[in-house]
């Protein structure tokens, strides 16, 4: 399996990790495509069900980033 089949789900805080996915953007940084970032307002209260969806719909990693 090549990087370009993987598919990794990022959850990220609105606060702190989407802040600086968002500022790497603006800074022209880029990162592997099979990287999907969600943002949410607390990575602290993700529901291990909306992981284990994640997981049911395909993709092979999960993260959270807070």
């Amino acid at each position: 399996m090549t990087n370009a089949q993987l598919q990794i789900i990022a959850y990220c805080c609105e606060h702190c990790a989407y802040a600086a996915a968002d500022l790497a953007g603006g800074l022209r940084m880029q990162y592997p495509p099979a990287i999907k970032i969600v943002q949410l307002p607390c990575t602290g209260r993700i529901d291990v069900l909306t992981v284990l969806r994640a997981f049911e719909d395909g993709a092979d990693g999960v993260m959270a980033a807070g």
